[in-house]
């Protein structure tokens, strides 16, 4: 195997103008270079590289990536082989190694694990819970359900097995506060939670003695980001692969009972909503995504920025909503597994559900609202492929009134003979070039992206939330982030003066819409209405003394 360092001394060393123009013949245009591509048939050029980037991209047919790639796709060579013909023609010589050297991990939680798994069965109150919600022995001992004692007994238990309490702070499993430590996890049935390789990163735990908070999960730690893991997926992953499916649920419960029940492709969350950072873990194997959400308020609107992110990336799969106040484990405990199968074999497709939830919140009968649902449907499916957008117009101008809304009346892309042979980037509006603008600063300034994150949601694009989505995954592989990499009339925010004015105005802007929509919609209860309406002018007005709001309060 080539060693990391080895690799990336041998890229430093590449200049991408210098890799291609000793295949292909390179004209100069502008900052960057331009040839007719090597990988399709064309008559004006489309294929440019950018030395600024180290990158090549072809808007005609996607084509991109830095030097290594293209000698992959010209050659038909695999990684490695790439790699040593590139370091045989530079005059290189790479490094092998069969061993990876990493600082090894503290074995703290896996002792703990052992510790808590031993203590349900003498614990009566904590057993007596498991077995009350259905839980078999045999689950129990798959997933590694356990007891958290007294936080004395836990320090105690650390201590006397050599663990120090530094690295049991860096691995989360005791805090440190006030000059004392204190076990993180009291009194509480606990669940390990592991990486995608198997490996146990974090706990969670759920409270039998009416502690305020029910439902905890470890703290952020190098091994722990609860934005990229989903628990169980280490038992799901071979089904997930074998069956072409994944579900996705809220809690450990649901994804143990789904298990039990022969749902062994079942996933869930840690106590936060499906995020971009889950989506390369999602991609493994492109499976289909089925979201299984509870109806309440809470769970609709999870499934529904869930849903607005895997349509935007592409994912196949829809959401299952589960009414009165069932959720998967309560109906497998009932004995309703073909019920609840019948279900997941038939979800609602991700794009009619954030339509159907969009057109909920409009009084449909009022021509002024139903105006402003349809420009936010329109928002929305411009997130979407043309393909996509074209097909689910149809679909939103039925719904918005039969035959009294016209499909030609919601233009969201150009046709695909317009967009041949052109720039992926054609529009020129300041509203189109300002969210270019925002996605190239995340690429090229990524320090920048926690500041925007705070304020600003992905799906407040209207036009190029997928490529924000792309750009927070620094996928710059992706055709549509290398478009965008090589033009140069796309700038970059520079400083974080210039980025918060832009911010600023685009906030301004969003809260008014927000605001205008809210006294539109007249099904809303009084007092919800009065508290988006109070909600809405207050950050209007932080904004106007130029402060920036977070997105989420």
């Amino acid at each position: 195997m080539i060693t990391e360092d080895s690799i990336e001394a041998l890229k430093a060393r590449l200049d991408v103008v210098d890799v291609v123009g000793s295949y292909v013949e390179l004209k100069k245009a502008g900052v960057n270079y331009k040839s007719p591509c090597p990988f399709h048939d064309e008559k004006s050029p489309s294929f440019v590289v950018s030395p600024q980037k180290q990158i090549y991209h072809c808007f005609g047919c996607g084509a991109g990536g830095d030097s290594v790639r293209f000698v992959m796709e010209y050659e038909k060579l695999n990684y490695p082989e790439a790699l040593e013909k590139l370091a045989d023609t530079y005059n290189f010589t790479l490094s092998y190694t069969d061993n990876k050297h990493n600082k090894p991990r503290s074995q703290v939680m896996d002792k703990l694990q052992e510790w808590y798994s031993s203590l349900l069965p003498s614990k009566q109150t904590a057993s007596a819970y498991v077995h009350e919600r259905g839980i078999y022995e045999s689950s129990i001992e798959k997933f590694g359900i356990g007891y958290a004692p007294d936080s004395n007994a836990t320090i105690n238990y650390i201590k006397s097995h050599g663990f120090t309490m530094p690295e049991s702070v860096e691995m989360g499993v005791v805090g440190f506060d006030g000059g004392r430590n204190f076990a993180r996890f009291v009194e509480r049935v606990t669940f390990p939670i592991h990486s995608a390789n198997g490996s146990i990163v974090g706990f969670g735990g759920r409270t039998i003695t009416g502690h305020q908070a029910k439902y905890v999960n470890s703290p952020e730690t190098p091994f722990f980001n609860k934005s990229r893991l989903l628990y169980a997926y280490h038992h799901a992953r071979q089904d997930i692969h074998k069956q072409g499916e994944i579900i996705i649920t809220e809690g450990y419960l649901d994804v143990i009972m789904l298990h039990q029940a022969g749902f062994t492709n079942a996933v869930a969350t840690l106590g936060t909503a499906l995020t971009v950072e889950h989506l390369p873990l999602l991609r493994k194997g492109e499976p289909k995504v089925v979201m299984a959400y509870d109806g309440d308020k809470a769970g609709r609107a999870a499934a529904l920025k869930a849903s607005r992110l895997l349509s935007a990336g592409g994912f196949r799969g829809g959401v299952v909503i589960f009414s009165d106040g069932l959720d998967p484990a309560d109906m497998v405990h009932k004995g309703e597994v073909e019920v609840l199968a019948n279900m997941i074999r038939s979800p609602k497709t991700f794009i009619e559900f954030v339509l159907d939830e969009i057109l909920s919140l409009y009084d449909l009968r009022d021509p002024k609202a139903k105006e402003s649902c349809m420009n936010e449907g329109m928002s929305y499916l411009k997130t979407l492929s043309p393909l996509l957008q074209e097909e689910y117009k149809t679909y939103l101008a039925s719904r918005l009134g039969g035959l009294g809304v016209n499909p030609s009346l919601l233009k969201v892309s150009r046709t695909q003979d317009e967009n041949q042979n052109k720039p992926l980037v054609q529009k020129n509006t300041h509203k189109d070039m300002w969210e270019l603008c925002l996605v190239k600063t995340a690429l090229e300034k990524p320090h920048f992206i926690d500041m925007i994150l705070d304020v600003l949601d992905p799906s407040l694009l209207m036009f190029h939330s997928f490529e924000f989505n792309l750009a927070l995954q620094a996928n710059v592989d992706s055709p549509e982030l290398m478009a965008i990499l090589v033009d140069d009339n796309i700038h970059v925010l520079e400083n974080e003066e210039a980025l918060k004015a832009e911010l600023l105005t685009f906030l301004m802007k969003y809260y008014e819409r927000e605001l205008k929509k809210v006294n539109l919609q007249s099904q809303m209860p009084f007092e919800e209405k009065a508290f988006y309406i109070r909600k809405f002018r207050g950050k209007i007005a932080k904004l106007k003394r130029g402060e920036l709001v977070s997105f989420g309060d």
